[in-house]
């Protein structure tokens, strides 16, 4: 009753093919060919000096910081919203009991 039901394996429909025969070829032994030359890199490379490293990590730190102001201040604003929301249903309690017990 509790044993997973497992599906059967279909059997393969349409027409089977059976696997292609490949004959091994033989390697004649021939003259060396000239050596290949590595063809030059067609973009430029880039060149990291002290003040654009300086950049950088003033530029990261300053990421850093603002997407942390924001994440903060996005926490807080639901921490607020949370206190405010248990206030509201703290007075709406109070008032429904004490109209309940006038009666």
């Amino acid at each position: 009753m509790f044993r997973p039901k497992l599906p059967a394996m279909p059997q393969p429909t349409g027409t089977v093919t059976p696997p292609a025969v490949v004959e091994p070829t033989t390697i004649t032994p021939g003259a060396p060919g000239p050596p290949a030359t590595v063809p030059a890199p067609t973009r430029p490379t880039v060149q990291l000096t002290p003040g654009a490293a300086l950049a950088l990590v003033g530029g990261g730190t300053a990421v850093v910081l603002v997407v942390g102001a924001v994440l903060v201040s996005m926490l807080l604003a639901v921490a607020i919203t949370g206190a405010s929301v248990a206030v509201c249903a703290l007075v709406i309690r109070s008032l429904v009991n004490a109209d309940a017990k006038r009666r």
